[in-house]
């Protein structure tokens, strides 16, 4: 799951063209509890041995995803945050989320089907190429039965029904059911689940692989969006319809 910053918030970019993260609220991306309501179904159908894992990478202030998931279901949780990723792009990203998977051990990964704010929706793809095991993507519906991943992509022509041998990894739409909120019980006890945190020293990573100076992508520039121009008032004296079609028509609409 992925820490981002708020979409609703005032956004700006740093001196380096990264996101400035310390000038914006974050959040869990939202996309990302789709996937953390579909492992707690799979964990209901499946039963009581299933253990949910949250895993994100991110500044300090990302375990405030991690305890989102932990409220709404999930067992634990695993934070790797590091200085030198700062800047890292999908490429890097797929690499640091491979490695922390294979420390944590794992059957099933569960992911959104991208990040609010990148929106690239290509690193459960390249994380499943890192880790050699099959990717089952863009799932509406998905379940989990006799060591088999099984789920239901819907296209703009056609539906798909797909299955992997586990383990597998699996990203999920927004179209696979409703996150469930919080409960104030659940909000108590993810106080009390444990949140380790590994740096890339615990995953074996050099700091060469990974970060700005390695990204595969860049921001070469940015500009401020301009403010939002004072829209046209018509006043009705008798001739408003005139002027609002004449607006119309010099926008194009008509």
């Amino acid at each position: 799951m992925k820490y981002v910053p708020d979409a609703t918030g005032d956004r700006h970019f740093a001196d380096d063209l990264t996101v400035d993260r310390d000038d914006v609220d974050g959040l869990l991306s939202e996309l990302d509890e789709y996937a953390v309501e579909q492992a707690l179904q799979i964990s209901e159908n499946t039963g009581d041995d299933v253990e949910i894992t949250a895993l994100t990478i991110g500044p300090e202030n990302a375990k405030d995803a991690l305890r989102k998931a932990l409220s709404m279901g999930a067992d634990k949780a695993v934070h790797v945050e590091d200085d030198d990723l700062h800047g890292t792009d999908a490429i890097g990203t797929s690499l640091v989320l491979a490695k922390a998977i294979e420390k944590a051990g794992y059957d099933l990964v569960v992911s959104g089907m991208a990040s609010t704010d990148g929106t690239m929706g290509v690193v459960p793809a390249l994380v499943a190429e890192r880790l050699g095991v099959p990717q089952v993507t863009l799932l509406s519906e998905v379940s989990v039965e006799d060591g088999t991943v099984k789920g239901r992509r819907d296209g703009d022509t056609a539906t798909e029904y797909l299955e992997a041998q586990l383990p597998a990894i699996v990203s999920v739409t927004d179209q696979s059911g409703e996150a469930r909120y919080p409960s104030f019980k659940g909000i108590m006890a993810a106080k009390k689940k444990p949140v380790i945190s590994w740096d890339l020293s615990d995953l074996d990573i050099d700091a060469k692989e990974i970060g700005l100076e390695q990204a595969h992508t860049s921001v070469e520039s940015a500009a401020q969006r301009p403010a939002r121009a004072t829209g046209t008032v018509v006043k009705d004296e008798g001739e408003g319809g005139k002027q609002l079609a004449e607006f119309l028509a010099s926008q194009k609409f008509i």
